[in-house]
């Protein structure tokens, strides 16, 4: 089988897979990192703006992790088991729910987009209208970002991600040349602004999915997306095995997501600037985690597959190399954050106390960094071992912590309270995700570490 993820070296099979997901995961970090660089010369009230508009795709993303995750755990499981029919259906299944889930959450966002934007009570009218602008096309179009994750999640599942690397780089390209265009104006076109970075974002979504599937055509290698049939009626069975693995997750990724929205309408109370910090020391903090999720992704196939064919060796060995490499990456992150917050600041923002406020955020939420990571490996590990469930309660228990903390904490050090309750769930969740692993390990194997 091509992508098989049972044999060979450890090391090498989880260079070879993890480097072009990171690589993506980058190119997607890059995305956001462009789009808040040009944005940040319209002012911090346009980044607010983005800030709060971009909540909404984010928590789109925990929907369409349902089909992402449950889609990428039981095809990667079952490839590992040798069963290629069932893999076929798990692809078809997982396709048709990303559709129809993207589709809902559209129609949702489009009819409640004053409610949604209203609850953050954004004071400033130009903050306001340009969250507005931006949550109307962003998640209008989500469809294109629904397909992408979950094309990536089963092209990663065969052991694949080259294919998704080049989509998102050729989108990487798009977006980076659409941007000055769209947003500041060049020639005849006009200056759209916020309008022009959703445009942006959205055109590169829509052509990362199209040389997805356009690489299926061209590829002579069997790829279990070749066999979907869009409007073909998909068995329950694979629809019940897409919702085990998937519900959880997506909960879960809502449910961060959700509070995350809470923590910024507090911030919201300390003004524009402090919002636009979280917006854009979110995407600085993005660097590491990321790069995590891309490992996250491919230590998921590769746990799923080899506990799938039974080889539970191989899944401890796979699990220790990426935690320590993930590891080193968030120290490295957590360095350059702390070490140098006013140069990172001042790319982008020009207003001396936006800077002020990005540099208390970037010091302390950058000691977290390597928490984060390992956090989002070992998530991802659970994961392919079917604990969704887990991972969900253990995420929503402690990342709802945050709330009382921050409350608790700004009551004491006012704003910086918010990022040092980011910073302490980050450590625990860490810790305590990687002792559960662990544990579930020694309990399948009976044996020591």
């Amino acid at each position: 089988m091509d992508g098989n993820l049972t044999k060979g070296p450890i090391m090498k099979t989880l260079i070879k897979l993890a480097v072009p997901i990171m690589a993506s995961s980058f190119l997607g970090t890059l995305y956001s990192i462009t789009d808040m660089a040009w944005i940040g010369m319209l002012g911090s009230r346009a980044v607010a703006g983005i800030g709060v508009g971009g909540m909404f795709t984010w928590l789109s993303q925990g929907v369409a992790s349902m089909a992402r995750m449950g889609g990428q755990v039981q095809v990667a499981q079952s490839l590992g088991r040798g069963d290629r029919e069932k893999a076929c259906g798990y692809a078809q299944a997982a396709v048709q729910l990303a559709v129809l889930s993207g589709i809902v959450y559209a129609a949702l966002t489009l009819s409640f987009t004053h409610q949604m934007i209203g609850f953050f009570h954004l004071a400033d009218p130009e903050a306001n209208a340009a969250a507005l602008s931006y949550t109307r096309i962003a998640c209008g179009l989500i469809i294109f970002s629904f397909l992408t994750l979950t094309l990536t999640g089963i092209y990663t599942a065969q052991g694949d991600s080259k294919t998704p690397f080049v989509a998102n780089l050729i989108g990487l390209v798009t977006n980076m040349i659409l941007d000055p265009v769209l947003i500041l104006g060049v020639g005849p076109l006009p200056r759209l602004g916020v309008t022009g970075a959703a445009i942006a974002t959205v055109t590169a979504q829509a052509i990362v999915m199209s040389v997805m599937l356009l690489g299926l055509t061209v590829q002579k290698k069997e790829n279990v997306l070749k066999g979907v049939r869009l409007f073909d009626k998909t068995p329950v069975l694979y629809l019940k095995g897409i919702f085990r693995i998937g519900i959880p997750t997506a909960i879960q990724g809502m449910a961060y997501c959700v509070i995350s929205m809470l923590l910024t309408r507090m911030v919201s109370a300390y003004g524009a600037e402090a919002v636009a910090t979280q917006r854009v020391g979110g995407q600085i903090e993005s660097i590491s985690w990321n790069t995590a999720d891309g490992f996250s992704a491919a230590i998921n196939s590769f746990v799923a597959q080899n506990y799938g064919a039974g080889k539970n060796d191989r899944v401890k060995r796979g699990y220790m190399i990426s935690w320590v490499t993930v590891g080193i990456w968030g120290i490295l992150i957590s360095l350059l954050m702390v070490c140098f917050p006013g140069t990172l600041a001042g790319i982008f923002f020009y207003e001396p106390k936006a800077i002020e406020t990005a540099i208390g955020y970037l010091v302390i939420v950058g000691l977290g960094e390597a928490f984060m990571c390992v956090e989002l490996t070992t998530g991802g590990a659970l994961s392919g071992l079917g604990k969704t469930h887990l991972c969900s309660l253990i995420t929503i228990i402690f990342t709802g912590m945050r709330i009382p903390l921050a409350l608790v904490l700004s009551g004491i050090m006012g704003l910086n309270g918010i990022w040092w309750a980011l910073t302490i769930t980050s450590a625990v969740k860490g810790i305590l995700f990687t002792i559960t692993f662990l544990w579930i390990m020694r309990r399948a194997c009976y044996c020591t570490w």
